[in-house]
């Protein structure tokens, strides 16, 4: 798979030769320096683009050639996203900002809501349902997050940095979160720069220069259980 941009008369060869396949569960880190092709290749997984050459199928189906309703489609269906800034509504409350995708989806108020309050729950959040973004904490805030992204029940759970904003404390504990949701049997791709972060994953995919460097099984990650 490639993805090619052009700059000028320059070709800007972002991604030059990609060949990665993620099952089913697995829990998969793409490291790599700025410039290196993680965040064209998370894109690309995301539905967010296309590749420029090859193919990229999610769950059997070829995304390459769709357009842009078709890929909206497969991303509120099939993919979660959680980000580094976590990407609240501020005049929302943690509750209606998880149930806001499902809003989207057409789900009835009522279920929406009962939805938005399981994951809420299964992320900690029983006690600060009714709260406002600038009322949580950072590690709150991305829980809310991370909840936003389940609700949807998708097959893939996409995390773009998703501790860069928060301390070392906060983020093991975000971590040791998206381990227990890995071991509910959710696929899990995250890009990090970090190395402690990364050692949460199964399996660490380093990026250089568009290409993948190496692509190795994590024995050591870390398997510890929330408190």
């Amino acid at each position: 798979m490639k993805k090619h941009y052009q700059m000028g008369n320059q070709t800007v060869r972002a991604l030059d030769g990609i060949d990665l396949t993620i099952r089913k569960n697995e829990f998969v880190a793409i490291m790599g320096p700025s410039g290196s092709g993680k965040s064209t290749l998370m894109n690309i997984l995301g539905c967010l683009d296309v590749p420029s050459e090859g193919t990229y199928s999610l769950n059997g189906q070829s995304i390459s050639g769709m357009d842009d309703d078709d890929l909206a489609s497969i991303r509120n269906r099939e993919i979660g996203f959680v980000f580094q800034s976590f990407n609240l509504l501020p005049r929302y409350t943690a509750l209606e900002n998880v149930a806001l995708p499902l809003t989207y989806a057409g789900i009835p108020r009522k279920e929406r809501e009962q939805r938005a309050r399981k994951v809420l729950s299964e992320v900690g959040l029983e006690d600060r349902m009714e709260h406002k973004p600038n009322e949580l904490s950072g590690g709150q805030r991305q829980r809310v997050a991370l909840a936003r992204a389940l609700v949807t029940r998708p097959s893939i759970i996409l995390a773009d940095e998703p501790t860069g904003n928060l301390d070392t404390a906060t983020s093991e504990d975000v971590m040791r979160l998206f381990g227990e949701i890995h071991r509910q049997g959710n696929t899990i791709i995250l890009v990090t720069h970090e190395e402690d972060i990364a050692r949460h994953a199964n399996r660490i995919v380093r990026m250089k220069d568009g290409k993948i460097g190496s692509d190795t099984l994590n024995r050591s990650s870390k398997k510890k259980k929330l408190k």
